[in-house]
């Protein structure tokens, strides 16, 4: 249950968006790897690792992450004496590049900024930029080394270079001589085999001394290394071995510096993995406007202005949300698509998140705890293969749920009890709240029924939440309100809609006194809940006036004793001078 209560809470979309953030394959598989903790010290530990990363990244920009490869293999070739490839060496050349430069970007010029745990990190990094290098000047691409790699190479090129020119004159002559034309098909060279060739008719072999190398298609035409280019071409051959022979030199060189630093760059590896793993962090935490949230371990959770990170900013409605200490359970009613089951979502993704070391998108304040697990049973989990109808899917989960729940667990049920009777749904929902909360199991649900209302209100540590519903609009404002019960609106909406009110007045004959009676209150409560909330923002805006004004007084005041005080300095400094002018006369 606790990995399908991660993905109903849809915490592996979450890591999806991180893994998008990692620069490297390797890092994206660090991401992907990435699980909530439970123990409360190493979650301050990763909240504190992103929360480092995301300061150095807004102070200094994005991190130099570019070129790091995974060098595993071409490293233990080179322990081992092996030659490396070119691809390989520039790979090692430009990890030992990244690792260099990424060294830098954390440890220097922070002047009074604390990046403890990434300068720890980073501290550990080798960085040889003669080495570096050494492989750019030498490996010009991945097919090609430069000419200046050692003296040797340089020598045997430009030989090679001159003999080529040679070639090119002396065959350039013999085909374009008078004598020689007359044999030839064409007047053009050829290459076969990387030897110089001309066409010559078959029927002229014997006229023109040299070594057959290949014919056309139909045998008229033979293609011939003239003679006196056998020496000279030969030379080439044996200039190209002693080419590979001073390149396959110059790579062993290489792979052995490779080689020797062998662990050192196995180990900037890991390192240059986890700082990925950590900046993709930081990064989504930029993304998403998060914060680091506090950490506890006794079941408390308070949520300021949290934003579920799935659904877009423009269109998500920020809750605020307390849970633990003196309330362990939170029942949350409202009307349809009003926003219950995103606010239940986001108090479980917030948990999950937070324990995993992620920043969350909301206020300064927000705070979560530690738990063993959370369990979430949540949507429509309705198995057609077992032929359960969505009650019975809904209970299979919440079975297994009640059988692996300790007090160490936050539970998440969405419309507990819903799919069947009414009166049975509610007594059970009733009964598996209750039994979690004698257990101190810190536990949200959201439900239709009255009859939890009623429960949370006469049970000391439970409480009601709901979701704001604009009976004006017709339409939800997708608040969550804690300490406020929902209230059955349907008699309202009717009203509204344009419903006979004496069909209203006969529906409400058909509902218990009490229950009339118990939503009148809720109404009541709402209304006065509502204007006590319009009292306290003319309130905060008359104080905020207020202050305002007695800022601009008290800079008023100052800019005129200042004026003051500079008039009085100028009246001294003027009387002075005249006492100084009637002395000397």
């Amino acid at each position: 249950m606790r990995q399908k209560s991660k993905s109903v809470l849809e915490f592996d979309k979450i890591i999806e968006k991180v893994a998008g953030f990692a620069e490297t394959e390797k890092g994206k598989e660090e991401v992907y790897k990435l699980d909530i903790s439970h123990d409360p010290k190493g979650v301050r530990f990763k909240q504190k690792q992103t929360a480092q990363a995301l300061s150095i990244i807004i102070e200094k920009g994005s991190p130099p992450l570019g070129g790091i490869s995974d060098i595993k293999e071409y490293v233990k070739r080179g322990a081992i004496g092996g030659i490396i490839s070119l691809r390989g060496l520039l790979n090692c050349a430009d990890t030992l590049r990244a690792a260099r430069l990424l060294k830098n970007y954390v440890l220097l010029n922070n002047d009074d900024r604390n990046y403890d745990l990434l300068e720890s990190l980073c501290q550990d990094i080798y960085a040889n930029k003669d080495i570096e290098e050494r492989i750019y000047s030498v490996i010009i691409g991945e097919e090609e080394i430069a000419d200046d790699a050692s003296l040797e190479l340089k020598r045997i090129r430009r030989e090679i270079q001159i003999k080529n020119n040679s070639i090119k004159n002396k065959i350039n002559s013999i085909v374009s001589s008078p004598s020689m034309q007359k044999y030839l098909q064409e007047a053009i060279v050829t290459m076969r085999n990387d030897r110089y060739v001309i066409p010559v008719r078959k029927e002229y072999r014997s006229m023109v001394k040299g070594i057959i190398h290949d014919q056309s298609a139909t045998g008229s035409t033979l293609f011939i290394e003239p003679l006196a280019l056998v020496e000279m071409t030969n030379d080439i051959a044996n200039l190209k071995i002693e080419e590979k022979k001073e390149i396959e030199r110059i790579l062993l060189e290489l792979s052995m510096m490779i080689g020797d630093i062998s662990e050192e760059m196995l180990s900037n590896q890991e390192i240059l993995i986890e700082l990925d793993f950590i900046f993709a962090k930081g990064k989504y935490a930029i993304s998403i406007n998060g914060i680091e949230p506090k950490i506890n371990d006794r079941g408390y959770i308070r949520i300021k202005k949290g934003r579920h990170p799935l659904i877009a900013p423009e269109l998500v409605v920020p809750i605020d949300a307390v849970l633990g200490d003196e309330y362990t359970t939170l029942i949350i009613t409202g009307p349809n698509t009003g926003g219950k089951t995103v606010s239940l979502k986001t108090l479980g993704l917030f948990t999950l998140m937070g324990m995993a070391g992620l920043h969350l998108p909301a206020e300064y304040g927000t705070e979560i705890s530690v738990f063993n697990a959370v369990y979430a049973d949540i949507g429509d989990e309705q198995s057609i293969e077992q032929s359960l109808s969505t009650f019975s899917s809904h209970m299979t989960n919440i079975v297994k749920i009640m059988k692996e729940v300790d007090e160490k667990s936050f539970v998440l049920f969405d419309e507990l009890g819903a799919g069947t009777d009414p009166t049975e749904g509610a007594a059970l929902a009733i009964a598996i709240l209750d039994t979690l909360h004698e257990k101190k199991i810190l536990t949200a649900a959201t439900t239709h029924y009255s009859e939890l209302k009623l429960y949370a209100l006469t049970t000391e540590g439970v409480i009601n939440g709901s979701v704001e519903f604009d009976v004006e609009t017709l339409s939800p404002t997708y608040k969550l309100l804690i300490g406020v019960p929902g209230k059955s609106n349907a008699f309202e909406i009717s009203r509204k809609l344009g419903l006979q009110q004496e069909i209203i007045d006969k529906a409400k004959q058909n509902i218990e006194t009490d229950k009339i009676e118990f939503e009148d209150a809720l109404k009541k409560i709402e209304e006065n809940r509502i204007y006590i909330e319009e009292k306290k923002q003319e309130i905060d805006r008359i104080e905020s006036e207020s202050k305002k004004k007695h800022r601009d007084f008290l800079t008023k005041e100052r800019k005129s004793l200042e004026k003051s005080e500079k008039l009085i300095d100028e009246a001294n400094y003027e009387a002075r001078k005249i006492i100084e002018n009637a002395k000397r006369e």
